[in-house]
């Protein structure tokens, strides 16, 4: 078996830590109570979490949600990622712009000689089998 990639293990180790977290914010599990125990005040108790237990869920959660979404954010990141680009010069567009014209011609007459030379070469060839 191949061993994992660098973002294999990221991932992997994220949705570990992803779990762990909601395993801790699980609510806890209270057995149901038998016939048997005591007043219903104290059954009040063990149902029915505290106050302060059920804000701090709504925060988690709150929290946990995604954000809403923001209009024009792809144009903003766009944008940012623009102003980090660097942008050849001039000098480099008028530079580069040649080889790749040069390019274009070379391989433009390199092809154009090479039909010029296997055309007849092809046809002689088609022509004996007749």
């Amino acid at each position: 078996m191949a061993n994992k990639s660098k973002t294999q293990k990221a991932k992997a180790s994220a949705a570990r830590q992803a779990r762990k977290a909601a395993r801790d914010n699980a609510p806890e599990v209270v057995e149901a109570p038998t016939a048997d125990q005591a007043a219903p005040s104290k059954l009040k108790g063990l149902f029915i979490k505290s106050e302060e237990s059920k804000e701090e869920t709504k925060k988690a959660e709150k929290a946990s949600a995604k954000p809403k979404k923001q209009r024009f954010k792809f144009l903003k990141d766009v944008r940012l990622e623009l102003k980090r680009v660097t942008w050849p010069t001039r000098q480099e567009v008028i530079r580069w712009t040649g080889v790749v014209l040069g390019a274009l011609v070379f391989f433009g007459v390199f092809v154009a000689v090479l039909d010029a030379v296997i055309q007849p070469i092809v046809v002689a060839i088609s022509g004996l089998g007749a």
